[in-house]
């Protein structure tokens, strides 16, 4: 995720992981399989239902499942449970146990239904009915990841970006009023008309989530990037064209300096949003309160998040610097190799020290002492302030250093080795950190900005 706070790099928005957590490679096993049915009535409520097979991946013998119910978390929304077969269950906040029949031991699947109904806040969110557009993001129970301790159950988090999930199959047909068009994380393979509404169908594999976006509003533009299509859903950009050439020629640098983008299609859409913008599989969120240079930068971002949070995950709760950090870094290379579009890497690495340091300063006087740590959980930070300074511009300033240590075509190499080995997965820190020490002697430097040590 992206914020908008002063000026463009200044800041944004959006403890480290032990283990990695359990995946599922798309080319080498079975994964959990979603099928979710919903119908938008064109108001402030969806109704709900999503059928999930869980393969159970990892290498213990489960009792329950645990979803988070992110619907919850938004002030003015709410996710109700209306029905549930598969187990026992309780929800609490944005937590939902689900209690099985019997123990699920590996290589087993378990079988769940639940009907729910959203209710739709009204507002600039990521789950939110807005002035132009109605965002569905996370508009469904989504599994928690799950690692060695347990099950990865967060609260929804005044800072950032809460979600970790592993990757799925997503079958999905959703359903609204006649004349609202669809931005979602697939192209729509067909619709039905009845009675008013339509019906949309999906299919997505290898995804962490699925979002839509719906507008009575929306004009389309699209172009191809290397093969994949790429569309934009605005209503209010006068710029809409360049908005559509960086996205796709953003997905085409990442494209070739990481590694294959694995999806069909890539979207992205201007909506209602607080922040600048937010990622999701195949799908990238942008404010329609950017202005154009704020909208090329957030775009890019963005679209970098389809390597650093889509393909290859991240505990985005307990070490955000990991994904926001190295979206800033890739924005970067991007624009190193697009002078056209005006930003360069000595402006980028000199307004993200700028902010720093100011940053340092004020929290020095007011609070007597500033945390410069990387290593803390969203709920660890005093505010979007801090957040963006520590995770953004400090995290740019992180990865800069450590190309500087192994040498910048080595930092390439680092990031596709770090796309390779850990795509389709969760990858902890300290598996990033390896990825570039295999390349020179990048740990100290790792080390000294997460823990704080490092005068910037």
């Amino acid at each position: 995720m992206k914020k908008i706070i002063g000026f463009i790099v200044a800041a944004c928005l959006s403890a480290a992981a032990a283990t990695s957590l359990a995946a599922c490679s798309p080319q080498t096993q079975e994964r959990t399989q979603y099928r979710i049915t919903a119908a938008y009535d064109g108001g402030n409520t969806l109704s709900g239902e999503v059928e999930v097979s869980y393969f159970n991946s990892t290498d213990n013998a489960l009792d329950s499942l645990c979803f988070n119910l992110w619907g919850n978390g938004v002030e003015g929304g709410s996710m109700e449970i209306t029905s549930l077969s598969g187990g026992e269950w309780e929800a609490d906040g944005t937590a939902l146990t689900v209690s099985l029949a019997s123990t699920l031991y590996p290589e087993e699947r378990a079988e769940v239904t639940i009907a729910y109904t959203l209710t739709l806040a009204e507002g600039n969110a990521r789950t939110a009915v807005t002035e132009h557009t109605v965002n569905l993001g996370n508009f469904y129970p989504v599994l928690c990841a799950y690692d060695r301790e347990g099950w990865l159950s967060y609260d929804y988090a005044d800072v950032g970006d809460p979600f970790v999930s592993e990757v799925a199959d997503y079958t999905v047909e959703l359903t609204a009023p006649e004349g609202y068009a669809v931005a979602a994380s697939a192209v729509a393979g067909g619709t039905e008309t009845a009675d008013g509404m339509t019906t949309h169908f999906y299919e997505l594999g290898g995804a962490r989530d699925f979002c839509a976006v719906l507008s009575t509003e929306f004009e389309i533009a699209t172009r191809e990037a290397d093969g994949t299509d790429v569309y934009y859903y605005y209503y209010d950009d006068e710029n809409a064209e360049n908005t559509l050439n960086v996205a796709a020629e953003s997905l085409e640098f990442f494209d070739k300096t990481f590694g294959g983008y694995p999806y069909p299609a890539y979207t992205l859409v201007q909506t209602g949003l607080d922040a600048g913008g937010m990622e999701y599989p195949a799908l990238a969120m942008i404010s329609d309160k950017c202005d154009e240079q704020t909208a090329v930068y957030t775009t890019v971002h963005e679209t970098a998040h389809q390597w650093w949070y889509a393909v290859v995950g991240s505990n985005s709760y307990t070490s955000p610097w990991q994904d926001e950090g190295l979206c800033e870094y890739s924005c970067m290379l991007f624009f190193e190799n697009a002078p056209q579009y005006g930003f360069t890497k000595v402006g980028l690495l000199g307004s993200a020290t700028k902010a720093y340091r100011g940053y340092y300063s004020v929290y020095n006087q007011l609070f007597e002492g500033a945390d410069t740590s990387m290593t803390r959980a969203l709920d660890e930070y005093a505010g979007e302030y801090e957040y963006a300074n520590i995770a953004y511009n400090k995290g740019l300033l992180l990865f800069d250093a450590a190309a500087n240590a192994v040498g910048q075509e080595n930092a390439v190499a680092a990031l596709r080795k770090y796309f390779e080995e850990y795509k389709y997965s969760v990858a902890p820190p300290e598996g990033l950190i390896a990825c570039f020490a295999a390349y020179g002697d990048a740990e100290g430097v790792f080390n000294s900005f997460l823990n704080g040590e490092i005068i910037i």
